[in-house]
């Protein structure tokens, strides 16, 4: 379950130098609050930041930025942050949903959505963060050559996912398993996330796909 309501968190995200407060400002130059000019790096509902801050330290080639909806949810990544400081990570508190008010066309090389919520009611599938309305917005701000990372325990998100990418027309899939962590392909340089550790320890098996946008 995700707090939503921590006191102070607000102001304490404002006063971050990690986080950016006026993200529609950046539209379209997001590369000017990074020390280099670097492929362009996105997750989508970070949590707490231990995903980002790891793939940080694995590719310094690479900067990153991580969206969270909740202020409370994003303040652990803050905290986080100031215990592993890195300038090349940058946070914004802002909903998916508007994602194209932040970035411009083609400005995103790579977006991660790890272990999202699943919405299992059908009358919310359109909130899911892979449903053919996100992933149409997703085409809009991903670099032509640019990939989408999905990974999740839920077998009917995944399969829900698969669907809505094959009947976008706009999307191909490029990689896919059922059981990452005994897939030898894909399971190399993999980065486990906080739900990841907690799931894969439970039993349950972890599944991804890697898609890109297709142009036939």
């Amino acid at each position: 379950m995700r707090l939503r309501n921590i006191p102070g968190a607000d102001e304490i995200i404002a006063a971050s130098p990690y986080c950016i407060s006026s993200p529609e400002k950046l539209k379209g130059r997001w590369q000017s609050v990074f020390p280099d000019r670097q492929p362009l790096h996105l997750e989508i509902g970070m949590g707490k930041g231990r995903f980002l801050t790891s793939m940080a330290l694995a590719h310094p080639d690479v900067n990153f930025l991580g969206m969270e909806k909740y202020s409370s949810v994003l303040l652990r990544a803050v905290q986080k942050m100031e215990d592993a400081p890195s300038d090349r990570i940058k946070l914004l508190c802002f909903p998916a949903e508007e994602i194209e008010q932040v970035f411009a066309e083609g400005e995103i090389d790579c977006i991660y959505l790890n272990f999202s919520d699943p919405w299992p009611k059908d009358r919310h599938a359109k909130r899911r963060l892979t449903s053919g309305a996100f992933l149409e917005r997703y085409a809009h701000i991903l670099h032509p050559e640019g990939r989408l990372e999905f990974k999740t325990d839920n077998v009917d998100l995944f399969r829900f996912s698969l669907e809505e990418i094959e009947n976008s027309g706009a999307w191909k899939t490029d990689a896919v398993t059922f059981d990452l962590h005994n897939d030898a392909v894909l399971s190399e340089g993999n980065i486990m996330t906080e739900y990841e550790e907690r799931f894969s320890g439970m039993g349950h098996p972890i599944c991804k796909l890697i898609c890109s946008r297709s142009f036939s």
